[in-house]
Formats: structure tokens, sequence, C-alpha cells
């Protein structure tokens, strides 16, 4: 086994040293003077970040605790909804509208295409309507981003709320929630923002807090209310997880810092950087070749060679690990992420290593290229 490991997952992705440091400071008590002034702070942080001047709600839990509280406080049993997906994460939408007894029109497109809003148009047109759309931005299982921008407004003309999984996108890609007129934007700690897992967050906008008036699906520890009234007061609904919060800051604090219009462009080039190397070597990009992905990279394995079997090989040997792929693209393709903590050197490792890899497996790859067209790529700032 390796004993240096290298992270290029779109998530949990690396975290930077002063994060770290903070998560590992003595723990303090959620509702003590200690604690108060940094959860305050780390909520207004999360504002900012979001673009919107409403409240965001936090929880401890995945992401996906927060999609769940989106369906859970604007639903009712039987009611329609649409769910636009074009991959796992898109399918994870739907899947909890089901379970919730929802009335589930699934507007479904293969893995890899990316979303068009006159095809969501329609579907709201017959349908003759619906009370809400679920959309993904980021899809990390294909590498697509949608645009979230134009399937909102379609939404919108059409009098639908809209919630958005922004998991993986925010602090990553544009997102603005309040220009966009976006209802729900959910986000979690361990990908763009640069904090270990274990924090969820929530906008809600004013129409979404009507709605939730209305909305009959039970919810307790993800009820939008209870978790708003306590942040209010700054005392959690919920013990939180006090040393992730202190590190969400510190991360927030430093890609504030820095300018979010300029992390919006270093992960372009760092995409940029990617799927040129990648090409470099021979390589089929499952992704999109565009700007749009520049949270992850989607390879195509060549004919042969298992992406799995290759992962494995490169995390036991090298200590690389890559993200496989999901559902019907597994085996069959790898990920690279690179959002939140990452420089054009990780990507220059991540292709080196994956160089190394294919060729001792058998493959046909172009040898020395990769690093050199990923360097050249990077250093050319985006138009």
């Amino acid at each position: 086994m390796a004993e240096k490991r290298y992270l290029f997952t779109p998530g949990p992705t690396p975290v930077p040293p002063e994060v770290l440091a903070a998560t590992s400071q003595p723990i303090v008590h959620h509702r003590g003077r200690d604690f108060k002034p940094i959860y305050k702070r780390c909520l207004e942080r999360l504002a900012q970040v979001f673009r919107t001047e409403t409240e965001v709600l936090l929880y401890t839990s995945s992401g996906t605790g927060t999609l769940e509280a989106a369906t859970a406080n604007l639903c009712s049993p039987g009611e329609r909804i649409v769910v636009v997906s074009a991959g796992y994460f898109g399918e994870r939408w739907a899947a909890i509208g089901e379970t919730y007894g929802c009335d589930v029109d699934h507007l479904r497109y293969e893995w890899g295409e990316n979303p068009a809003p006159n095809d969501l148009a329609a579907r709201l047109k017959e349908l003759g309507g619906a009370t809400t759309v679920f959309v993904t931005q980021s899809e990390t299982s294909t590498g697509v981003v949608a645009d979230v921008r134009s399937l909102a407004a379609v939404a919108k003309a059409a009098g639908a709320l809209v919630c958005v999984d922004a998991i993986s996108s925010l602090g990553a890609v544009p997102c603005e929630t309040d220009q966009w007129h976006l209802d729900v934007v959910v986000s979690g700690s361990q990908k763009a923002l640069m904090t270990p897992p274990g924090l969820a967050m929530t906008t809600v906008s004013d129409a979404a807090w009507k709605a939730r008036e209305r909305a009959t699906l039970p919810r307790y520890y993800f009820d939008w209310e209870r978790t708003r009234d306590a942040q209010r007061k700054l005392d959690a609904a919920f013990t939180p997880a006090v040393s992730i919060v202190i590190g969400l800051d510190v991360a927030l604090g430093l890609l504030l810092e820095r300018g979010l219009d300029a992390a919006f462009d270093h992960h372009i080039r760092l995409g940029r950087a990617c799927r040129e190397g990648v090409k470099a070597m021979g390589l089929e990009l499952f992704s999109p070749d565009e700007d749009s992905s520049a949270v992850v990279t989607a390879v195509r394995m060549p004919e042969g060679i298992d992406a799995d079997e290759l992962l494995l090989d490169l995390r036991d040997r090298f200590g690389i690990t890559f993200a496989p792929g999901q559902g019907p693209l597994k085996g069959r393709i790898l990920r690279i992420g690179h959002i939140g903590f990452f420089d054009v050197f990780d990507i220059t490792t991540a292709l080196a290593g994956l160089e190394l890899g294919l060729t001792e497996a058998g493959a046909d790859v172009e040898r020395g290229v990769a690093v050199t067209r990923a360097l050249e790529t990077y250093e050319r700032a985006p138009a």
C-alpha cells in the first residue's frame, strides 16, 4: 500500500491545512459564548456564497439530507412534481419524491446528456403544470453541469417552484440564488466548500416558505421552521457538528477572501487542463468538452480496460484515488474531480498516475504529453 495519498474525487475533496487545524481544536459547547460568534459568522458567510439575502439553514447531515428536507417541506402526498435528471443524482431526487408519495413526473435523459429548457417547457405544458421542479446543477456521475438559470426561468414561467441540487457546484461554478429566482438551493460541506463531510445547507425563498405552510408531508429533524427559529437565536435546533462548523467557517473565509469569481475562473482553468491532458493521451472524454464542465472530468476507458480494476490498482500501488463510474457507467469510466482545494499540480499528478496505470494495464496511450498539455492549457486564462 502506498504511504502518500492523493484524493481526486468530486467529494469528499482535499481540505486546506487551516481548515483541518480548525477542526482539531478542543471541542466547545454549541450553546456557549465560544461557539455562537463562529456560528453566526458561518451562517452569514454561507449566504454570501449562495449569493442570497435570505437565511441559510445549516444541518448536520450529508447533502442528501437537505434534498429530502426540500421534498418534505414543500410537498404533499399525491402532489405532482417534475424531476429533471440525467444521471445518478437526478435519479436520487426522483427516488426521494417517490418515497414520500409524490406524483413524480420524471423528465429523464440519457446519462451524459445535458437537460434542455425547451424540453422542460414542453413537459410542463403537456402536464398542465406542476407545483415544483427539481433539478441537479452539477451531475457528478457524468460531469455535466446543467443550465440551471434557463431551466429555472422555464419552471417559474409555468408557476412552479424550483429546487436545485448544488451539492457539488456551490463555490465551483456560478449559482446565483436570488438573481436566478431559485426557491431552494442545497449544498454540502465536502465538495467545493473544502470542508470534511458532515454538514449540509439550504436556502429557502419567500415563495418556498409559503408553500411549506400548505405542505402536509411529515418532517421533524429536517423541518425548516424548527431550524430557522433556532438559528435566529444562534441556538441550533439540534446538536451541530461543532468542529466541522468551525472548519467550514475558516474554509468559507478562504473562499470569500479569494473571491467567488476568481474561484469560478480557477475551476474553469482546472477543467480545461484536465480535459486537454486526457485528450493528449488519446483518451475519449465522457463529460462535455466545454468550460461548464469545471467540476469533474469523466473519462471513457480504452477497449479491454476495466475502470474499477484500474482504480483499485492506482489506489493500492500509488495512493491515487479517482471516482468510479456509477449505475450503467460502472467499469466503463472513471471520474477525476477538481473542485475545492485543488491546483494545477494536482491535475498533473492525476494525469501522470492515470497514464502510468493505463500503460501498465496494456492500454495504447500517448506517453509523456499529458502533463505538458495540461500545464500549457492552465496558463491560458479563461476568455
